[in-house]
């Protein structure tokens, strides 16, 4: 009898530890899942277009918001790696190769499209601007030609281009070839930086000839997103008032 009563608690003890095992097993996948989801989310939201990847206001920057809230600093700031392109005009050499590239690539596709007016020194931008007030006063030199020391083209990034007899004139954007270099520009890493749409935000009237070099990770986005000005995209004042 105590035999029979032994083997029987042995049994149940035995069963009950089943359990506990069993249970525990059952529960280590669930557990498992538990721990990779939060991992899983924060990858998640690390994914995404980085704004702070280069400076928006270091002169040296591809990213560089100049206009006529935003001056550079210093206010005479020159490149150090100016290469020529064209006819002796020059850009930084990022932005030169970049623009060799797009001309080269609109030539094969039957487009002539050429460089005419890219870095200004501080000293050039006071005579371009001093002969723009000359010529046509101060309120209308103020809508199409920067002061020096608020221009893009001090930087070394921006680019006037021709075509079809189309120099630094409204022209251009409806010849063949400014259609094309419009359409292609971003994926080269150049926008179309003064559109008639966006007169009140970047202070000046539509210059379909001036496009700026910002890299083709952030054309690329700004097409995407559909977004034309550098003020809007990074959330920065601009407007027709200097600061």
């Amino acid at each position: 009898m105590k035999k029979t009563r032994t083997i029987l608690i042995v049994t149940v003890l035995v069963i009950i530890a089943g359990i506990f095992v069993w249970h525990g097993q059952a529960e280590a996948p669930s557990h498992t899942i538990k721990t990779a989801t939060p991992s899983t989310q924060h990858s998640a939201q690390q994914v995404g277009f980085n704004k702070a990847a280069f400076s928006t206001t270091d002169p040296t920057s591809p990213w560089v918001v100049v206009n006529k809230q935003h001056p550079l600093a210093p206010v005479n700031y020159a490149p150090i790696d100016l290469q020529p392109v064209g006819a002796a005009q020059y850009m930084r050499a990022e932005a030169a190769a970049a623009l060799t590239q797009m001309l080269g690539d609109a030539k094969t596709a039957g487009y002539i499209v050429t460089p005419a007016s890219g870095y200004r020194s501080y000293t050039t931008q006071v005579s371009v601007y001093n002969s723009e007030v000359k010529s046509f006063g101060q309120a209308v030199a103020d809508s199409e030609s920067a002061r020096p020391g608020f221009s893009e083209h001090q930087t070394g990034w921006a680019m006037d281009l021709a075509s079809g007899g189309c120099s630094i004139t409204d022209c251009f954007g409806s010849t063949p070839g400014g259609q094309w270099v419009t359409a292609n520009a971003y994926k080269y890493g150049f926008i179309l930086r003064y559109r008639a749409t966006d007169v009140t935000i970047t202070g000046y009237r539509a210059e379909s000839w001036h496009f700026r070099y910002v890299g083709k990770e952030l054309a690329g986005e700004m097409h995407k997103e559909n977004v034309t000005t550098l003020e809007k995209f990074f959330n920065i004042s601009g407007g027709s008032i200097y600061k």
